[in-house]
């Protein structure tokens, strides 16, 4: 059986599951029809010539396949392929000495191996198999009519409205229109606390409703879903190989080579057949071939399972070598929207007045100062208004039963109300409310800090990244007041897209390896320039996201720590893997010297299997990763 069918990460179809089942039974036979044969040379020895044919058939049972397979790697090269090509060597080099007792245990235990290996790589097929399930659900299609049709999920295309039920999967990515909900993104985000969900608020495909009712706008369907291309990537993980891999890859061919002059050099000075035989199966390098993809897939899959989407094995490698961090502001170290920070009413008057009729005013513009509003007050509380007037970047007006209302910036209000108080000192927006000619109040607005910014940052530092760098396009003032809360020194505000550009590039010039992180349109050439690019999933641009290598679903700042811890893990597990696979050698060596003793074929392939399952073994000990923030 060729080991191509059994590299991790390769999604197994049902005709390549029935040839394993073949196969399975295949060996199976074979052993029995061995068993046989060596049970008639011990009790007959006599009939010399029985026990032959019955040893003979086992060898042809899983020989042939494996000849087969050789056959199909000279014609198809592949680093894979050099181990059929051996084993298939060896297997003719038994029959052609007449030692049909190791042409049949040599290709038993390659194709027992082989299927123990792919049982080894389950667990990430099953993670794989387990998120493609999450993709696959019904979905309540609500038509022209106000009717809904109950479609499969993959007949959704974006712009389709859906509504979810308590109980409910998402079928898709999409936007909350209608509804409120609490839902569980465990699968998703790796968050386990339930997220409560409101109209205009971004969801994921695969998410589950625990209560309420939502009506969402289809956004990404498909391989284009948050879900989808977490897949995609776990699937495409073993394309990545380690330099000892690749250098292989490029002198295959010269591999093949010095292991027949090996083989052929052993023969020729020791006469010892079983050595030569066992130089070309110490020389498979099965266990080389498989640490990467093996802890690649292993480390992609936890990856998701904590909400971090990463593109590649290489940016995986990437993490650990890391020694600084360039960080965006606004919706990266803040939620990038704008939030109530503080009433300031005169003198006399109410603040919840005051917040009501900033609210209802709010409600009637689209600007970000008023949206941010809307929120600071109940809708019941809202006073009614009339005769709603906007005046373009200044503020809005209209007339209430208490007469008529203004809010917005000072020079709006003095038109209504002569003596204004001076604004007071605020790094962020600052609107004013009048009514009925007097002065109500000032509003002070601002983008919030994230709560786990902190610490996040301090465990980047702890971690050796060590220089940090705050590059934002805001104030100079709001740049150092949220550096200090965050730990960062250094600070360059004022940025446009081209300078954080620029300053990436010194960064990089001055010897630092930076990891890039944002969320913005104006962060896209930053984030593409980084060693390592990172967005923010959760309310970060499509064109961020696309040039970025990894992307938190969560939009979770902690789980930059994480990328990097898991990261030094798997270059740690691949070290290991990789000294396994190149300790071979010394079967190798202790093949062509003879010392595997008089079956030094069958021991070579005994070791082969313990190799290459030790491998496998020590990368799926990555999937008990866990990291609770």
């Amino acid at each position: 059986m060729s080991i191509d069918s059994l590299t991790p990460g390769s999604a197994l179809s049902h005709q390549e599951q029935r040839n394993i089942a073949r196969q399975l039974v295949l060996a199976l036979f074979a052993s029995g029809t061995l068993i046989l044969g060596l049970l008639w040379r011990g009790l007959a020895p006599e009939q010399v010539a029985v026990a032959d044919v019955l040893l003979g058939v086992a060898s042809l049972m899983v020989g042939i396949p494996l000849l087969r397979h050789a056959f199909y790697s000279l014609r198809h090269p592949s680093l894979h392929g050099i181990t059929d090509q051996l084993v298939a060597l060896a297997l003719l080099g038994s029959w052609a000495t007449g030692d049909l007792l190791t042409a049949a245990v040599l290709p038993l235990i390659m194709t027992v191996g082989h299927i123990l290996e792919e049982r080894s790589v389950m667990g990430s097929q099953e993670a794989i198999e387990a998120l493609s399930k999450l993709t696959r659900s019904r979905a309540r299609r609500v038509d022209a009519d106000g009717n809904l049709q109950d479609i499969d999920n993959q007949e959704l295309v974006a712009g389709d409205v859906v509504e979810v039920r308590a109980g409910d999967r998402l079928p898709a990515d999409g936007r909350v229109l209608d509804g409120q909900a609490s839902l569980d993104t465990a699968p998703i985000t790796g968050e386990s606390v339930p997220l409560e969900v409101k109209p205009g608020m971004e969801v994921y495909g695969g998410a589950i409703s625990l209560d309420g009712r939502l009506r969402i706008e289809v956004t990404r369907t498909g391989e284009t879903s948050t879900l989808g291309r977490v897949i995609a990537l776990m699937q495409s993980a073993e394309q990545a190989s380690p330099p000892i891999t690749r250098l292989l890859e490029r002198h295959a061919a010269r591999y093949l080579l010095l292991v027949l002059l090996i083989a052929a050099s052993t023969w020729f000075l020791t006469q010892d057949n079983q050595a030569m035989l066992a130089v070309l199966v110490a020389a498979c390098p099965c266990a080389l071939v498989l640490s990467a993809p093996a802890t690649s897939v292993a480390g992609l899959t936890v990856a998701a399972r904590h909400g971090i989407l990463i593109r590649g094995a290489a940016f995986l490698e990437e993490l650990a070598e890391l020694n600084a961090v360039i960080i965006d502001k606004t919706g990266t170290l803040t939620h990038g929207k704008l939030q109530l920070h503080a009433l300031r009413p005169q003198a006399g008057e109410s603040p919840e007045v005051l917040a009501a009729l900033a609210a209802s005013l709010g409600a009637t513009s689209s600007h970000p100062v008023s949206r941010a509003l809307v929120s600071i007050a109940p809708q019941s509380a809202w006073p009614p208004l009339e005769n709603v007037r906007e005046h373009q970047g200044l503020g809005v007006s209209a007339t209430t039963a208490a007469g008529e209302a203004c809010l917005g910036r000072p020079e709006l209000l003095t038109i209504r109300v002569a003596d204004i108080p001076p604004e007071p000192l605020h790094d962020g927006p600052i609107v004013g409310l009048t009514l009925a000619g007097r002065f109500l109040g000032w509003i002070l607005l601002a983008d919030s800090l994230r709560d786990e910014a902190p610490d996040a940052m301090a465990q980047l530092r702890d971690l050796g990244l060590q220089q940090q760098l705050l590059l934002t396009g805001d104030r100079e003032t709001v740049a150092q007041r949220i550096a200090s809360s965050v730990g960062i020194e250094q600070v360059i505000a004022g940025a446009l897209p081209a300078d954080k550009l620029h300053q990436v590039r010194v960064q990089i010039d001055n010897g630092f390896r930076p990891m890039v992180v944002g969320d913005g349109i104006n962060d896209s050439l930053a984030i593409k320039a980084g060693v390592v690019g990172v967005a923010m999933g959760a309310g970060g641009s499509d064109i961020a996201m696309a040039s970025a290598d990894i992307v938190l679903i969560g939009g979770d700042l902690r789980r930059l720590g994480t990328c990097v811890r898991l990261s030094r893990r798997c270059r740690r597990t691949l070290q290991i893997n990789v000294m396994i696979g190149l300790g071979w050698t010394l079967v190798i060596v202790a093949a062509a010297f003879g010392w595997l003793g008089a079956s030094g074929a069958v021991i070579a392939a005994i070791l082969h299997n313990m190799s290459t399952l030790l491998v496998l073994g020590n990368a799926g000990r990555l999937l008990r990763f866990e990291e609770r923030i």
